[in-house]
């Protein structure tokens, strides 16, 4: 799978959500080939923004969408990486304000 295939997928899935990529496209898809790479790297599509550890079970929470992306879309309109954006972020409707991180530095360790 490639990028743009990547991208049509997850469109199809996501928008229906109320989540949409970022309208900068090449922004976009150079997180979608780290999420890509990550997945050859590690065997799973872990958030490209954040350092994976190589172990499944610990990452689960930054698998792409990661569980922060609900809570972040909600409060910021974009999530930590701004690959997933409200429509109103998209609209600028909404300032593109920094997102925060949210996943405790427990999980950094």
């Amino acid at each position: 799978m490639n990028a743009e295939e990547l991208y049509e997928q997850l469109r199809k899935v996501q928008e229906p959500k109320g989540y949409f990529f970022n309208r900068d496209k090449e922004f976009v898809m150079e997180l979608l080939n780290s999420l890509l790479t990550n997945k050859e790297r590690y065997g799973y599509m872990s958030c490209p923004c954040r350092l994976a550890s190589g172990d499944k079970e610990k990452d689960k929470d930054i698998l792409c969408p990661c569980i922060y992306r609900a809570p972040d879309v909600e409060a910021y309109g974009s999530c930590y990486c701004g690959l997933y954006v409200s429509k109103e972020w998209n609209e600028d409707k909404i300032p593109h304000v920094y997102v925060p991180e949210r996943r405790p530095p427990e999980k950094f360790e």
